[in-house]
C-alpha cells in the first residue's frame, strides 16, 4: 500500500460546539499563566515577540542569535550528520510519528500559542497544528517508502539497485505566517530523510518555532541533529553561506528567496557540493469568475480566499478577473459581504480576522492603500486600540499598472477587475509574474477543461476557496516567481532531501546467474 492510501488528515475542530471553544479558552487561560515564555539559546539580545492584537502582551523572548552561534550549529549538525543517516529510514520514521502523536496531545496549547503569537484565529490556528501534523505522519510514510529504493531494469547476470542518501546539513529559515505547518514540513522532509537541520524560525513567532523543536527532541531527534537558532536576518544569512550547509529550505517573500538561490549558488572556499534551495516565494493569486458563475458560491469563497488570516498567505486571493457582464452584480455583492466582516481580537471566536502581524505589516500593507489610485470600494471596521489593524479593503477597476494590481501586498487588500471572456483572464494570469494558487468559477465543463489544462498556477482550485491545502491531497507550491518547487505535501517532496545512487553489481563472477 502507498501513502496516497493509507493517509489520512487529521480532522479539523468544530469551534462551533460549546465544549470545544471551553476547551480552547482554558488552553489559552493556561497558557497565559506561563507568559512569558522563556525560550532558551545564547545570542547577543534579545528576541521578544507579541501579541499582534495587544502589542503590550509579551509572548516569549529568546535569544537574538549572532553569525557565530548560526556556524557553531551548522559545525555542530555537520559533526552529528554520519550518525543520523545511519538510523535505519523505518525508525526516523517512528520518531516522526511521535512528534506527530506528541503534537497531537498538545494541539489545543499550540493552537492557543499561535492565536497569542501570531493572530491567527481560532480555526487557524487549529488547521496550523493540523497540517504540522499532517506533515508529520506523512512524510513518515514517505521516508519508508523511498528507504526501499526505487526498482529498476534487471538483466541476466546483472543486479541494479537505485537507493536515496542524505545530502547532509538542511539549513531551514521559516516564515512567520503557518508558524507551525511550514516549519514541521520543511524540518520534518529534512529529518526524515537522515539530514541533520539548522532550523531558524521567524522572528515574530519563535515559540511557535520551539515548541516543535521540543516535540522532535521528545519524539527522539537526538539534540545534535537539530538545533534551533533564533533571530533577525544574520543568523539566516550565516546558514546560507555556510560551506558545510548542503540544503536550504525556505518559505518568504520573493526579494528573501531569489537573495538565497543567488547566494547559495555561489560556492564558498572549501565547499565541494552545489547547494540545493527549496524555495517557495509567494504569490499574486487570481480568481477566474465566468459570466455564468453561481455567486452564491464565489462570493462566500472570495472573500474567505482574500480576508482570511487578513491576507497574510502566499495563496491568499489578490486579484478577482470577473466577466463583464456580471461585474457590476459581484462587485456589489463582495462589497456587501467585506463590510459585513468582523474584525477583532484573534482569542475571540466571533473574529472573522485579527490583526496583522506587526506594525511593519501595517504600514506596509498601509502604503499601499495611501497610494491607491482612487477610493476603496468598499471597507470593513476596524477595532480602536493598540493592534496592528489594517481595514479589509476592496478596489474596484483600478488601472493596469496599479501597484495593487501588481504587487504582492501580502494583507487584506482585494482588486476586482472586469474581462472580456475567460480566455483574456488566462492570458492576465500567464503574464504574470507568479503562478501559485489560483481560481475559477464556472458552470461550464469546457471551460474548465480548457483552463484546467493551461496549467497555469500550481494550485488551481474550480468552484471553491483558494486557500486551504490540505497535505496528501493538493500538494502546494507553484511556479515562474513563485517558488522552486516541489510540491509540500506531496509524492516528490522528499526526493529534494536526498541524493539518489545506483550500484550494478556483474554476478556472474559469483558463480550464480541471476
Amino acid at each position: 500500500m502507498t501513502t496516497e492510501t493509507t493517509f489520512r488528515n487529521e480532522p479539523l475542530l468544530e469551534f462551533r460546539r460549546e465544549s470545544v471553544r471551553a476547551q480552547a479558552l482554558r488552553a489559552l487561560a493556561e497558557l497565559r499563566e506561563k507568559l512569558p515564555l522563556r525560550i532558551p539559546g545564547s545570542g547577543e539580545g534579545e528576541l521578544v515577540s507579541i501579541n499582534p492584537v495587544a502589542p503590550s502582551e509579551v509572548v516569549a523572548v529568546a535569544s537574538d542569535s549572532s553569525r557565530a552561534t548560526a556556524e557553531a550549529a551548522v559545525e555542530r549538525a555537520a559533526s552529528a550528520a554520519p550518525a543520523w543517516a545511519a538510523v535505519e529510514p523505518a525508525q526516523r520514521a517512528a520518531v516522526l510519528q511521535r512528534a506527530a502523536g506528541l503534537m497531537r496531545e498538545r494541539r489545543q496549547e499550540l493552537a492557543a500559542l499561535a492565536v497569542l503569537e501570531a493572530a491567527k484565529p481560532w480555526a487557524e490556528a487549529d488547521a496550523d497544528v493540523c497540517e504540522a501534523i499532517d506533515f508529520l505522519e506523512y512524510y513518515a510514510a514517505g521516508v519508508i517508502e523511498l528507504g526501499h529504493g526505487r526498482p529498476l531494469v534487471q538483466l541476466p547476470g546483472e543486479r541494479n539497485r537505485l537507493q536515496y542518501f542524505p545530502r547532509g546539513v538542511c539549513a531551514v529559515i521559516a516564515p512567520w505566517n503557518f508558524p507551525l505547518a511550514i516549519p514541521t514540513g520543511m524540518v520534518a522532509a529534512a529529518l526524515g530523510t537522515g539530514n541533520p537541520v539548522v532550523f531558524k524560525p521567524a522572528e515574530q513567532t519563535p515559540a511557535c518555532g520551539h515548541a516543535l523543536v521540543e516535540a522532535l527532541h521528545a519524539a527522539g531527534v537526538p539534540a545534535e541533529a537539530l538545533h534551533l537558532v533564533c533571530g533577525r536576518d544574520e543568523p539566516a544569512k550565516s546558514l546560507v553561506a555556510h560551506p558545510k550547509v548542503h540544503n536550504i529550505a525556505f518559505t518568504g517573500s520573493c526579494a528573501a528567496g531569489l537573495s538565497i538561490i543567488r547566494a547559495a549558488a555561489e560556492p564558498a572556499p572549501g565547499q565541494h557540493h552545489v547547494k540545493r534551495v527549496i524555495a517557495e516565494m509567494g504569490g499574486k493569486n487570481c480568481i477566474i469568475v465566468d459570466a455564468d458563475a453561481d455567486l452564491d458560491d464565489a462570493v462566500p469563497a472570495i472573500v474567505k480566499s482574500a480576508f482570511g488570516f487578513a491576507g497574510q498567505k502566499c495563496s491568499a486571493a489578490a486579484r478577482v478577473l470577473v466577466h463583464r457582464d456580471i461585474a457590476d452584480a459581484l462587485n456589489e455583492r463582495l462589497a456587501g459581504a467585506i463590510r459585513a466582516l468582523r474584525v477583532g481580537p484573534a482569542e475571540d471566536f466571533g473574529s472573522d480576522l485579527s490583526a496583522v502581524i506587526d506594525d511593519e505589516a501595517c504600514a506596509r500593507i498601509n502604503a499601499f492603500l495611501d497610494g491607491a489610485e482612487h477610493e476603496p470600494f468598499a471597507r470593513a471596521d476596524v477595532p480602536a486600540g493598540a493592534g496592528h489593524w489594517v481595514a479589509p479593503t476592496l478596489f474596484v477597476d483600478l488601472p493596469g499598472h496599479s501597484r495593487i494590481v501588481n504587487e504582492e501586498v501580502f494583507g487584506p487588500v482585494l482588486s476586482s477587475e472586469r474581462v472580456a471572456d475567460v480566455e483574456a483572464a488566462v492570458e492576465i494570469v500567464e503574464a504574470g509574474a507568479y503562478g501559485l494558487t489560483g481560481g475559477l468559477f464556472s458552470r461550464s465543463p469546457s471551460t474548465i477543461e480548457m483552463v484546467s489544462r493551461r496549467g497555469i498556477v500550481g494550485n488551481l482550485y474550480v468552484n471553491r476557496e483558494i486557500t486551504g491545502a490540505m497535505v496528501g491531497r493538493q500538494p502546494f507550491g507553484g511556479g515562474r516567481l513563485s517558488g522552486t518547487g516541489p510540491k509540500a505535501g506531496g509524492p516528490d517532496y522528499l526526493l529534494q532531501f536526498v541524493e539518489a545512487r545506483s550500484v550494478s553489481e556483474n554476478t556472474v563472477r559469483h558463480g550464480l546467474v541471476i
